[in-house]
Formats: structure tokens, C-alpha cells, sequence
């Protein structure tokens, strides 16, 4: 799966720079977001994998911080992201017009650089306040990571503040994104309804289906083990959820994207062929 994962992303982001055709906002966003991916997988996976060959499940205080620092920011940036791109879509079909002048290279560049700034700065707020917690409680983390709830189970101090604070960023950081989402759809939706093309209508929800089926997994997940009181937090739900959000859904993307996107299937043969040319 871990390879699988690995593979998929590079393919995709090797696609989108060796073809030309593809230098567009849309894959763009796409090269970035699989380029998180990969990123995203090699905080967990790699680690979990040494635990398990080695049958050490440990792993020293500052290296925990790193992983949660490093999980909770591409976490951030994939909720970001895939916001830009659901506005992105809006643009390109309900002001197709306009979608030149809206989407220049420099703004895109601008929104992604935005979203990593963003969220690297709310993975770190979190990060140095968890500093400041003393951990008298068993050192037995219920999870195959470092991850935010179960670490605060552990805490002896007083963490009211910091679960305030948390919810905060969480509902910043995850309503207003998807919001951002849900509106750029409705509107989408609105506008392939009215259009008269039968086979423009089912290329657009070819290409908008993709999305939506990623937010639907990604934002599923991330609902289900965040936004709900540290208190009722369970660790077998925690796991159950980590393993579609950090494993599986970042090793579907690439096959939810490329399957029914023509423009990366050719694109991806293409990369395939002079691979094996050049052997």
C-alpha cells in the first residue's frame, strides 16, 4: 500500500511536469496536492513500518512533536487545498470567460503558497502550546501514530484552554474550507443543469465527480475523529478513521483522478513510454 502510494503521487506529478498540455491551474493544483500526498504518507507510514519490523513501538518525545507537527500541517494544507481547487472548477465552468484572467499563474501560485503558510503556522500555534503539557499518565500511546487526541488523553495538565483553541483552528481550518466547497458546487451544479450539452454535461461531472469523491473521504474522516469532544474520543473509531485518511485515501486520489480524466491517462502513457525507452 505504502508503495502503491508512492508510486501513484510521483506518477502524477511527473505526468503533469513532462506534459506541456497539462500546464494549466487545474493540474497544477492536482501536482501539489499529490506531492502532499506523498509527503503526507511519509510522516506515518515509514515509521509505523520500522515499529513493526523491529517490534520497538517507541518513539522519543521530540520525534512524536515532529510527526504531529509535520501530520497536522499537511493535514491543514490538504483541507486548503482542496478548496482551491473546488474554487478553481467554479471559475473554469461558471466563468469560463473570465477563467484566464482570474486564474493567472500568479495568483494560483499565490493561493498555494498562502495555504502552506497558513497551515504551517496553525500546525505550529498547537504544537508549542503542546510543549508546555506535563505527561504523568502512562507513556502507552492507543494509536499507530502521533496524533493530537490520543496525546492529549495523556496529559496531566490542564488542557480546557488548548481544546478551545483546537476547536477553533478546527472550525476555521475545516468549515470554512469546506464551505468554500459546498458553495462553488451549488453553483457548478446550477450551471451544468442549465447547459444544453448532453456531453458537456457528463465531462464536467466526469471531472468534478473526482473531486468531490476525494473531499467526500477526506472531510468524512476528519469530521468523525476531530470534531467531537476529546472526552468521547474513541481509540478503536481514531484508528479505524487514521487508516482511511493517512493510507488509504492518499493511495486512491491518484487512481480517482487519472481513471476517468483522459488528459492523465495519455499523459501517463506517455511518461510510461519514454520510461521504457530510455532502458
Amino acid at each position: 500500500m505504502y508503495l502503491v502510494t508512492l508510486l501513484g503521487n510521483l506518477l502524477i506529478v511527473l505526468a503533469i511536469i513532462s506534459d506541456t498540455h497539462l500546464h494549466t491551474p487545474m493540474y497544477f493544483f492536482l501536482a501539489n496536492l499529490s506531492f502532499i500526498d506523498t509527503c503526507f504518507t511519509c510522516t506515518i507510514v515509514p515509521k509505523v513500518l520500522v515499529n513493526i519490523q523491529t517490534q520497538h513501538h517507541t518513539i522519543s518525545y521530540t520525534g512524536c512533536l515532529v510527526q504531529m507537527y509535520f501530520f497536522m500541517a499537511l493535514t491543514l494544507l490538504d483541507d486548503f487545498l482542496l478548496a482551491v481547487m473546488a474554487y478553481d472548477r467554479y471559475v473554469a465552468i461558471c466563468l469560463p470567460l473570465h477563467y484566464t484572467m482570474v486564474m493567472r499563474p500568479q495568483r494560483c501560485l499565490l493561493l498555494v503558497a498562502v495555504s502552506w503558510l497558513c497551515s504551517h503556522l496553525l500546525a505550529l500555534t498547537l504544537i508549542l502550546l503542546m510543549t508546555q503539557f506535563s505527561f504523568c499518565a502512562s507513556h502507552s500511546i492507543p494509536h499507530f501514530f502521533c496524533d493530537l487526541l490520543p496525546l492529549l488523553k495523556l496529559a496531566c495538565s490542564d488542557t480546557y484552554i488548548f481544546q478551545v483553541l483546537m476547536f477553533i483552528e478546527a472550525s476555521l481550518s475545516g468549515v470554512v474550507p469546506l464551505t468554500c466547497v459546498l458553495v462553488s458546487y451549488v453553483h457548478i451544479i446550477h450551471t451544468i443543469l442549465r447547459a444544453p450539452s448532453a456531453e458537456g454535461k457528463h465531462k464536467v461531472f466526469s471531472t468534478c465527480g473526482s473531486h468531490l469523491t476525494v473531499v467526500t473521504l477526506f472531510y468524512g474522516t476528519l469530521f468523525l475523529v476531530y470534531f467531537q469532544p476529546s472526552s468521547s474520543y474513541s481509540a478503536n473509531t481514531g484508528m479505524l478513521a487514521s487508516i482511511i485518511y493517512t493510507m488509504v485515501t492518499p493511495m486512491l486520489n491518484p487512481f480517482i483522478y487519472s481513471l476517468r480524466n483522459r488528459n492523465m491517462k495519455d499523459a501517463l502513457w506517455k511518461l510510461l513510454g519514454r520510461g521504457k525507452c530510455s532502458t
